[in-house]
């Protein structure tokens, strides 16, 4: 258990002087609640004494007032503390989580689930939010409260006193019995609720899928696994904190039967008032409270150490070396050197050797599958090589902070992802204090300012998660917009007019050249007019460069890139002859 309060004590971190702030306060509720015992000893007294004056009422009042008012505010003050604590451990722990898979190489997520990351920031430290100050608070003020009441116990009567102490070490024997049997079950319970966070999070957002092919009640076996662990996990726990709970229970009832009946004892053999016996009966209904507040900190003890073991678990996820330097290239030339690269035990890249010079642009293609997307994304650091370098400016991309070389490269990726926000910030996200100028002049480049000013509040429009609102096209402009604001020296191009329909090709098209001018250039793409004018073509398959120059030299060469040209220039001959679509059509009609 010390460990356990050593491990929460290290995690509220800067919030520990709000917690401590709250126990201080519970000490002063003890306090105040003996104010409240005072006043009925009072009564106690001047009832058994046969005053019938005035005088012991007002002191009763006056103390009970006292009692009333103290404990309101010091309870007041306690959960403010509290909250605060809570609230900001669990918000700084999610802010913290939310730097570290900034570093994470991209191979994260495909090896670990969303809805796993989904679940501790919100299921798992919501319970650190709500648990860890409560059950700090609980634990130290009810012992607090304890104590003090079981000395006010023994200034009455000594043997009383020591009844209620028996209880107290009894009840104390049954929590750490309770507390040892929990450590097998709490983790589940944790593990339960981010299973089923993370199978809620898949089975939403694959809903289209799941109507599409009717699966509905049927295709859902992972949500209903989850969900059954989930309640199973949770029965198992109330399974084994019910009989204890219970035996709680009944050790405090029958601690308080035996102090009342010492009491009586004592005052029936004479060696103790008449109003000390009442007072003692009237303690064993208040002694037992604070403990109780200490028995429900315990309980709670050991799922917020899983919350806090399940959220530190989550920090170890693996982090890219950020021990590079803040460099500013004088050139952004880049250079592959000998680079072999694998997901998981597969290599995907094989001795990558390319320099692409500053200031040119870089055609990448090949079939699917060879390696293009990951040529790319290795530039920007979404992964590190297994073996070889890539260098910007003669840097090594592990040389620069992440920071300081995603400020060198812009991307624009084929699946556009956008925010639930405004148009404009959604632009602005790549240069943050950009002016609405500068945002309009960049969607007027991307030729998405006719569409945004069509919109009911153009570009204040807040759009839906992901830009559901908004067609593919227009998502892709948009991204263009975001790349061309921030205007990076490096521009990584994701078959980034995959998605624009005909009529804006052209356009975005000079755009884009606009946009490329005098930058270091790599696209990955399928179209020969944007390849034919690149100022070198890399052609890989199967994670090899298997071609490598200008349109001119390649076409001539026997292989994928000759293929590709002429698969390319057969599809923009191809038309259908009406006249032949119409006596095919006449018969299959005759034949119906």
């Amino acid at each position: 258990m010390i460990e356990t309060f050593r491990k929460i004590w290290r995690f509220a971190d800067k919030e520990r002087s709000n917690i401590n702030k709250s126990v201080a306060v519970s000490f002063l509720n003890a306090v105040f609640h003996m104010f409240e015992v005072s006043a009925i000893y009072f009564v106690i007294v001047a009832l058994t004494q046969g005053e019938t004056g005035s005088k012991p009422a007002w002191i009763a009042l006056v103390f009970m007032a006292v009692s009333i008012i103290g404990r309101a505010v010091t309870n007041a003050f306690s959960k403010l503390q509290q909250t605060h604590a809570g609230y900001f451990m669990s918000a700084n722990e999610r802010i913290k989580i939310g730097n570290l898979l900034k570093g994470v190489p991209m191979g994260f997520f495909n090896e670990n689930s969303l809805g796993e990351v989904t679940g501790v920031c919100t299921t798992v430290l919501g319970n650190v939010e709500l648990l860890v100050p409560m059950t700090l608070v609980n634990i130290m003020g009810g012992l607090i409260g304890t104590i003090v009441f079981t000395a006010m116990i023994i200034a009455f009567e000594w043997r009383v006193g020591l009844v209620a102490a028996a209880g107290i070490i009894l009840y104390f024997l049954i929590v750490s019995l309770m507390e040892r049997k929990s450590v097998a079950v709490a983790p589940n319970t944790q593990k339960s609720q981010t299973a089923l966070t993370s199978a809620v999070l898949e089975y939403v957002q694959g809903m289209g899928v799941v109507k599409s092919f009717n699966l509905s009640g049927r295709g859902d076996k992972r949500i209903q696994d989850a969900l059954e662990f989930n309640r199973r996990s949770n029965l198992d726990l109330e399974r084994l904190m019910t009989p204890y709970s219970i035996f709680q229970d009944l050790a405090l009832q029958i601690a308080g039967i035996a102090m009342m009946l010492t009491a009586i004892v004592c005052w029936a053999d004479g060696t103790m008032p008449v109003a000390n016996a009442l007072m003692c009966i009237v303690m064993s209904f208040l002694v037992f409270g604070q403990i109780k507040l200490f028995g429900m900190g315990i309980a709670m003890l050991r799922l917020a150490s899983a919350s806090i073991d399940r959220t530190l678990q989550t920090e170890k996820m693996e982090q890219m070396d950020e021990n590079g330097s803040v460099l500013q290239p004088k050139d952004h030339g880049i250079e592959f050197r000998n680079v072999h690269f694998s997901y998981e035990n597969k290599e995907i890249l094989h001795g990558i050797n390319a320099v692409l010079p500053d200031r040119t642009t870089t055609a990448v293609i090949g079939p699917s599958g060879s390696g293009k997307t990951t040529l790319c994304n290795l530039i920007a650091r979404f992964w590190d090589a297994d073996s070889g370098s890539v260098k910007i400016g003669g840097y090594d991309v592990r040389e620069y902070t992440l920071e300081s070389l995603m400020e060198q490269i812009s991307m624009v990726f084929q699946n556009v992802y956008l925010f639930a926000d405004t148009i404009e910030n959604n632009i602005k996200f790549g240069k943050p204090d950009a002016t609405h100028e500068e945002v309009m002049e960049a969607a007027r480049k991307a030729c998405c300012d006719d569409f945004i000013e069509a919109l009911p509040k153009g570009y204040q429009t807040v759009i839906g998660e992901g830009g559901a609102s908004l067609s593919g096209g227009e998502k892709q402009r948009i991204s263009i917009a975001r790349a061309m604001l921030k205007d990076a020296p490096i521009v990584i191009l994701d078959e980034a007019t995959a998605n624009v329909d005909p009529e804006n090709e052209d356009r975005l098209q000079k755009a884009i050249e606009a946009l490329t001018q005098n930058k270091t250039i790599i696209m990955i793409a399928h179209r020969l007019k944007t390849v034919r004018n690149a100022d070198q073509i890399l052609v890989l398959d199967s994670g090899r460069i298997v071609q490598q120059g200008r349109h001119e030299e390649l076409v001539r060469q026997p292989g994928i890139y000759a293929d590709f040209v002429l698969g390319r220039k057969e599809a923009i001959g191809w038309r259908l002859n009406s006249e032949d679509v119409y006596g095919n059509f006449r018969n299959i009609r005759w034949k119906c």
